[in-house]
């Protein structure tokens, strides 16, 4: 079991809310005190380039730099020339697509995506397509969620990329990926993971699900924001071009021609994000003390504590009431999500209200937008209490003008 009291002493926002009840941890989790300590520190003690000096400042702020490097390679399972860091998700899904979609796909080719991506995950393959003449197809849904059978209806020898999310930031339904990436191998397709809200709540294995390429943000998992990491098999940085060009990623320039890096350094033109890159790592030594196991069964204890009282508050509607992660998406009947969540707001309470970036979850579903609440490792039983008693309150305001 997770000690949230002891957890708690390692978040400084509650020392100044200490009542503070987050439930927006699928947009952007807490900061750890070691996380933000580890910036400071660079930026107090340190704040020299990295990869260019020669004297001891900036040898050991690179020394700092690729420590994190290793870092996330063994918490993924990967090497760490697999690794380049983006300024977050969206920038490393952004940058696979540009870099090997731009570049590898033509008309005839097929792209799949699903209804339950986030923009991130969807819109640059669908820039592909219109600028390549490649055609993006979607997986047909079965119960708002992503099946191996439906999956083979739209897969063929013409397949290319494979485009999805691990787990839906609006739903919270796992995709069965490894079945998936078997399949799209055997057909010599690409596989792509958007795996945001998979990596800080559950052990991700690059080897094990033997993905070609794998994005996630550090914001998400207690880490700095403006820091995210693209993963991809070697032999495939190694044939992609590089998106930006500039300072350290060239290996020679001359005024016809020139060379770049080798992976994954061809891809991290510029003064990198130094602090956000050290600090990251702090937030992944977190994650590995407390074990990510007992992580996901935590927020998932919180969440089927959390389904059970809002199923007995009238005018609720459940949009994932079986989903094996910890978020909720639900709305009060006759209400806009952006209104019922005031009444949360007035309750202390912090939780998404809208499309989350994922229309087309919301078209799936037939809604304008609705409230999401997730958990994770900072909230306890007392968190699920205010969020039930907020509801009730809700579902009782906006019943009065649904009866006027």
């Amino acid at each position: 079991m997770i000690d949230v009291k002891e957890i708690r002493k390692h978040f400084k926002i509650y020392e100044k809310y200490p009542d503070l009840c987050y439930l927006d941890s699928a947009a952007s989790a807490l900061k750890l005190k070691e996380v933000v300590d580890s910036e400071v520190n660079y930026l107090n003690y340190n704040g020299t380039n990295v990869h260019r000096g020669v004297y001891k400042l900036s040898y050991d702020a690179t020394n700092s730099y690729e420590e994190t490097r290793e870092v996330v390679a063994k918490f993924l399972n990967a090497k760490s020339d697999e690794i380049v860091f983006t300024r977050g998700c969206s920038d490393a899904l952004n940058m696979f697509a540009t870099s090997y979609g731009l570049n590898f796909l033509k008309k005839g080719d097929e792209i799949i995506s699903s209804e339950l991506e986030h923009h991130s995950s969807q819109m640059p393959w669908l820039n592909v397509s219109q600028k390549t003449g490649a055609t993006i197809k979607y997986i047909p849904l079965e119960n708002d969620q992503i099946t191996i059978q439906n999956f083979k209806k739209v897969l063929t020898k013409n397949t290319k990329i494979v485009a999805l999310t691990h787990v839906s930031n609006v739903l919270g339904y796992i995709t069965p990926l490894k079945e998936i990436i078997k399949l799209a191998h055997e057909v010599g397709a690409i596989v792509i993971v958007d795996a945001a809200q998979s990596i800080p709540h559950m052990k991700v294995d690059v080897k094990e699900l033997d993905c070609d390429a794998l994005a996630f943000s550090a914001h998400k998992m207690m880490g700095p924001t403006g820091v995210g990491v693209l993963y991809a098999k070697k032999k495939l940085l190694n044939l992609m071009p590089p998106r930006d060009f500039g300072g350290d990623m060239a290996e020679d320039v001359y005024l016809d021609h020139m060379t770049y890096k080798d992976a994954p350094y061809k891809f991290e033109t510029g003064t990198p994000m130094i602090s956000e890159v050290i600090a990251l790592k702090e937030a992944i030594k977190f994650l590995d003390n407390v074990g990510l196991d007992n992580i996901y069964n935590h927020e998932k204890y919180l969440r089927d504590l959390a389904i059970k009282g809002l199923k007995e508050i009238p005018n609720v509607i459940i949009y994932n009431e079986d989903c094996p992660t910890g978020i909720i998406s639900f709305n009060i009947k006759g209400t806009h999500p952006h209104d019922a969540a005031s009444v949360y707001d007035n309750n202390n309470i912090c939780l998404r209200a809208g499309h989350h970036c994922a229309e087309l979850v919301m078209h799936h579903l037939n809604v304008i937008g609705t409230l999401r609440a997730s958990f994770y490792i900072y909230n306890d039983e007392e968190d699920v209490k205010k969020f039930i008693e907020a509801t009730k309150e809700a579902s009782e305001f906006f019943k009065m003008f649904m009866e006027d």
